[in-house]
């Protein structure tokens, strides 16, 4: 009698993985305190884990400024409902540096700069804190976005930008992107009902026409209060003075390299 053979079934012993999810590194230069921040954590908070590092004050203006010349300190200031927030007595690019190196000791898998009170289109984006936050990042090569509202109020309506910021940060993640990738977004100060969706852009050639106003304090010394009016000299409809003209939320892809390639060739060329 042939003997009956036994079989087996091979049990797959290999445990599952279980992915983590993103570590969401949040900053701004409005301060640490500001409903621009609040309402980014507040639109991302359940799709990763959120730490927040951002300046114990506001730093608006500071561009890419950083802090070489006094002590930088951070404080913890509270850990619940998976965000962690942190404050820097620096700038928003020192809150960058600190946080990947002494806070998460890693990168992290985005960065997110924002929600600023007030427009970084155009030549905006040289100036500010926040864009210079999320350049900082992808220097650093973390993909990262600044998102600001065309708003100064403290009472501003983040309701458009909170789901815009949301709609993009999910875009991000589900992406491969280059790990320099950075992003410009800015959206009008118009209800959420208004909005007309995203547009990639081009940023608009348009500047301040600055004035300064020359004062007398009461001690009699002189100084000088910074004004101006903004002008667009750019009249494409591809530029995000234009969306944001029209109820867009604008989106410029940016970069560090600031090499002018088509001026690199003809100077090769010609300057011999």
């Amino acid at each position: 009698m042939a003997k009956k053979l036994k079989t087996t079934t091979k049990k797959n012993t290999k445990s599952k993985v279980l992915k983590e999810p993103p570590v969401i590194l949040v900053t701004n230069d409005d301060g640490v305190t500001a409903p621009g921040i609040k309402n980014l954590v507040q639109a991302v908070k359940d799709l990763g884990k959120v730490v927040v590092v951002a300046p114990d004050k506001p730093q608006s203006g500071m561009g890419h400024a950083i802090t070489i010349g006094q002590p930088l300190r951070l404080h913890h200031l509270s850990t619940d409902d998976n965000v962690e927030i942190w404050s820097c007595t620096g700038t928003p690019v020192d809150c960058v540096k600190l946080a990947v190196d002494k806070v998460l000791h890693r990168k992290p898998d985005i960065c997110l700069s924002g929600i600023n009170h007030g427009a970084n289109h155009s030549i905006n984006v040289i100036y500010s804190g926040t864009m210079s936050a999320a350049m900082e990042a992808a220097i650093e090569s973390i993909p990262s976005v600044g998102f600001s509202l065309l708003d100064f109020s403290i009472e501003a309506d983040f309701e458009g930008a909170r789901k815009y910021a949301r709609i993009i940060t999910e875009k991000m993640l589900q992406s491969k992107l280059d790990k320099h990738t950075v992003l410009n977004v800015n959206v009008p100060a118009v209800p959420a009902s208004l909005l007309k969706g995203m547009k990639i852009c081009r940023q608009a050639y348009a500047k301040y026409e600055e004035d300064f106003i020359d004062r007398e304090d009461p001690h009699g010394r002189h100084y000088y209060w910074l004004t101006g009016e903004f002008v667009n000299f750019d009249k494409g409809k591809d530029t995000d003075v234009w969306a944001l003209a029209h109820q867009y939320v604008s989106i410029v892809p940016v970069q560090f390299d600031l090499t002018n390639y088509a001026l690199k060739s003809k100077l090769e060329k010609t300057w011999k």
